[in-house]
């Protein structure tokens, strides 16, 4: 590896990127801080793959509440997860050929009281019981009945009473704007099924924050499209960014993606930005602790680099790492 200015790397990856090596091998590199993949499916995918390929922490945005429960508290990837999708009847993603019955639950009821029987209050109830961090709303127009405005309004009021942020799927016309009307703190998707126009990128970029998830739509080049434009004006407005990239929809390996990289990129979020996202710790206000991520060997002196580059970071112990700070 040449000589690696810090500088210039803190200019192109921000203020926490510094040249380094690892102490038991001497391999030289560049030390960032520690990733979170804000959107996966851990029941769909190989965990353990997770750290060796760059990713320190991961968000579950639905799954099995019983069994994230019973996962060991320590350890890497550090796991946050929603419990179940919370769903109208018969709503996304009940009958998925993915979605096996524990990861949903039908609302039909916007009580807010504990303890009725298909309530808004029990279902998010049972969710905080399990430890959860995040209460998951499914909002897929497109794929069946979804919440009415109150029923949607009793979760987010119960979810925030018991200090949780609410994450909802929007597919669909119209589910972008429920979503805000309602109070909804982060989307799990970029908004891909319809521009939203500036006015209400506006709105969203002062009361949510976004997981990206640009990479999921394949060949549908209207959703692409439609993703990274929404994007591009949330971030325009001063919307906070989240990577995020619904790991297990698709055959994907498992790790940070260079192409929802690429695809953050065209929405410009570059360089440090990128990073960022990356880095940012939601739902949580600290980066996991004892980690860092290493990308070995030479720093990328472009911006339209550094996406590929970050294909090849792993986590690694902070014992492990020597920076170069001069």
């Amino acid at each position: 590896m040449t000589h690696a200015d810090p500088f210039a790397i803190r200019e192109l990856l921000g203020p926490d990127a510094a040249p380094g090596r690892r102490a038991l091998t001497s391999e030289h590199g560049i030390v960032l801080p520690p990733f979170t993949d804000h959107h996966v499916h851990l029941h769909l995918i190989d965990e353990r793959e997770l750290a060796p390929h760059g990713i320190a922490a991961a968000v579950d945005l639905g799954g099995d509440p019983v069994e994230l429960a019973r996962r060991p508290k320590e350890g890497f990837p550090r796991v946050s997860y929603a419990g179940a999708f919370l769903t109208a009847p018969g709503g996304y993603p009940v009958g998925r050929s993915w979605a096996p019955a524990a990861i949903a639950r039908e609302v039909t009821d916007a009580s807010t009281a504990p303890g009725v029987p298909g309530g808004a209050g029990t279902w998010v109830d049972e969710q905080a019981g399990f430890g959860a961090s995040v209460i998951k709303v499914a909002l897929n127009a497109a794929a069946g009945p979804v919440f009415d405005a109150d029923t949607l309004g009793a979760v987010v009021a119960c979810a925030h009473e018991r200090g949780l942020p609410v994450v909802a799927h929007v597919e669909g016309q119209g589910m972008t704007r429920l979503a805000l009307d309602a109070g909804v703190d982060a989307l799990a998707h970029t908004p891909f099924t319809e521009r939203i126009g500036l006015r209400l990128s506006a709105r969203a970029a002062a009361g949510q924050v976004w997981i990206t998830t640009l990479d999921i739509h394949g060949s549908d080049a209207e959703a692409a499209e439609n993703a990274v434009a929404n994007l591009a004006a949330f971030r325009e407005a001063g919307g906070r960014v989240l990577y995020g990239t619904d790991l297990g929809n698709g055959e994907r390996p498992v790790g940070v993606q260079p192409g929802e990289l690429a695809a953050l990129d065209r929405a410009g979020a570059r360089g440090a930005d990128l990073i960022a996202a990356l880095a940012d710790p939601w739902p949580h206000t600290e980066a996991t602790h004892g980690v860092a991520t290493f990308v070995p060997g030479d720093p990328p002196t472009a911006l339209e680099d550094v996406p590929s580059w970050l294909g090849r970071a792993t986590v690694v112990p902070e014992e492990e790492i020597v920076r170069d700070e001069h």
